[in-house]
């Protein structure tokens, strides 16, 4: 999945990515196979190996040879060679297969290295990166003053969300240091058939609530759905609506359905109204919804709060206050 979305940029040493995220499925052979041996070309081998292999589209993001020759040469410089093997994993998602490894190099650091492939084994993403670290928190105690339900009904699964990243890749960015991405799932799946529409996910047109009693601050409407696969990493959030609780809380709900959006701006909505519909606007790789609430209505400029919902279902066990966390089922309580 996922769900590599709202930041838009990573830190570290990078070069493109396909916009789909890795986690957890068994191994497939073809995608492990490919994956160590662009590994492997790139730290110890030749540029052009890597350039004759990726898409037109990969090669156009980077540019140029020489753009990727300089990248590679920045990599080797800055990690070092590679001094062991923690973890590998690959995935499928639609057309798209993914391989990523956690490696140890010379320099000290740890380093994620992650390869996607196309229907005919072309490099269609890459990047490389120093493994992330959880952003520095000063309000990891934080109570939530506002009294948020979960931003929509019935069922739904946290894809991302936690204090952790193993739990949530949200968590080392400030603003979003304690997010959510919440997706629908059905026979442990968020969509039907094979994904490649957008209303083949479950979560599709939903309608998304206000978490709770607030006015609007910002809203954006007019931005296309992404087509799976495509991704806005020029305008993050895509369509979305940020809400000031009051008491310095602001709720940011983003990738929204184009249109969708039944709130203005200075308008005073109410806890549970309907504020839009789930999309695939922004830099999203599947429909689903963001939600983080921070100190500023500036999603630049920020630091992320603990957003705890009360009296909610996790696993079909009630709970009176509390934060979600990466796959959970969760519902509105009683």
């Amino acid at each position: 999945m996922i769900i590599r979305k709202l930041t838009g940029l990573l830190s570290g040493v990078v070069a493109v990515a396909a916009g789909s995220g890795v986690y957890a499925q068994e191994p497939d052979l073809r995608t492990l196979e490919l994956g160590r041996h662009f590994t492997e070309v790139f730290q110890t081998g030749s540029a052009e190996d890597v350039w004759s292999r990726m898409s037109g589209k990969m090669q156009a993001a980077l540019g140029s040879l020489n753009h990727l020759k300089g990248f590679q040469a920045s990599v080797r410089l800055t990690f070092g060679p590679q001094t062991g093997i923690l973890d590998e994993q690959t995935e499928r998602r639609s057309t798209l297969r993914t391989y990523r490894r956690r490696a140890t190099h010379a320099s000290g650091a740890d380093v994620v290295w992650q390869w996607s492939f196309g229907p005919d084994d072309s490099i269609a993403g890459f990047y490389v990166r120093r493994v992330p670290e959880e952003a520095v928190s000063t309000h990891l105690n934080y109570e939530t003053r506002a009294a948020l339900r979960l931003p929509f009904e019935g069922e739904w699964y946290v894809f991302w969300g936690g204090r952790t990243l193993e739990e949530n890749y949200h968590a080392e960015t400030p603003a979003q240091r304690f997010a959510y991405d919440f997706v629908v799932h059905k026979d442990g799946k968020s969509h039907s058939g094979d994904g490649a529409r957008l209303t083949d996910y479950h979560c599709w047109d939903r309608a998304i609530l206000a978490p709770a009693d607030g006015t609007v601050v910002a809203r954006v409407d007019g931005l296309p759905d992404q087509a799976i696969g495509e991704t806005d990493a020029q305008r993050p959030a895509g369509n979305h609506v940020v809400l000031d609780l009051g008491e310095g809380e602001f709720v940011f709900l983003a990738h929204l359905r184009r249109g969708s959006v039944t709130v203005e701006t200075g308008e005073r909505v109410r806890s549970g109204q309907e504020i839009g519909r789930c999309g695939n606007s922004g830099n999203t790789s599947e429909p689903h919804l963001h939600m983080h609430m921070q100190t500023t209505p500036d999603l630049t400029a920020g630091e992320g709060l603990p957003a705890q919902f009360q009296n909610y279902r996790a696993d079909g066990v009630l709970q009176e206050r509390g934060e979600p966390v990466r796959g959970q089922t969760v519902t509105v309580g009683d």
